[in-house]
């Protein structure tokens, strides 16, 4: 459902001057999804090749650590490379306005004229557009270059991940650390329910519905799952 918001000019001020906020969720279920399946792989695995329990948890606990820093600085040197990108082309801009400004003006124009204005207003906008170079920039990007309007966030965006991976990757051990009865069968079905769960948790933010984005979500990570048992399996000694 579309979350509503007052349309007061006032209520309209306050939220446009807010800017637009980092959100964390693909950053949460890129790291949520991956260590489920990453560390139910590990289980899945040793289970299959009829490996002891103590083994799930020690190479269990070693992936949730290793592979979650590894997955949150691989999502912090990504994030930032974009970053930085988007930098060099604000600096390449802003060159070109300083050596080339009719020429980007122009630029400028045409971008505006493709929105739809034109006429007296087309060069109204482009002139009031043009007096700030850091809006002139910012629109260059965007419509140029294709770039998102806000800066990325990397250390936000590595953080959502690792404590993601951290809170799903550990779903699987919980049976094994704890020693309780049929710990696989639990582990099984409380993988599961994570992936159905991560799955509907986004539907939040969608238009499908909760029951139909967790059972996608569930049939990705399922798959995902049974391919990393079978391959257990093919190493059983029995």
């Amino acid at each position: 459902m579309i979350k509503e918001h007052g349309h007061s000019p006032q209520e309209i001020t306050d939220r446009l001057s807010q800017g637009k906020k980092y959100s964390p969720l693909k950053d949460m279920i890129y790291g949520g999804i991956d260590g489920a399946v990453t560390t139910f792989a590990i289980v899945a695995g040793v289970e299959g090749a009829g490996l002891s329990h103590s083994i799930i948890v020690a190479l269990g606990l070693a992936n949730i650590l290793a592979d979650g820093f590894s997955m949150a600085a691989s999502n912090y040197s990504g994030t930032k490379a974009e970053l930085d990108d988007r930098k060099r082309i604000a600096q390449i801009e802003e060159a070109h306005i300083a050596h080339h400004p009719e020429g980007e003006r122009e630029e400028l124009r045409q971008i505006l004229a493709l929105r739809g204005l034109s006429g007296t207003v087309l060069d109204q906008a482009t002139n009031a557009i043009a007096q700030s170079k850091e809006k002139w920039i910012g629109m260059m990007l965007t419509d140029e270059y294709g770039l998102a309007r806000d800066d990325p966030h990397p250390t936000r965006a590595a953080l959502a991940t690792f404590i993601a991976f951290l809170m799903a990757g550990a779903v699987p051990l919980i049976p094994f650390v704890f020693g309780l009865p049929n710990p696989f069968t639990l582990s099984v079905y409380a993988t599961l329910l994570t992936f159905f769960l991560i799955g509907a948790g986004k539907s939040r933010w969608s238009l499908s519905p909760w029951w139909r984005s967790g059972i996608e979500t569930l049939v990705i990570g399922g798959m995902a799952a049974l391919l990393a048992y079978g391959v257990g399996g093919l190493f059983h000694p029995g």
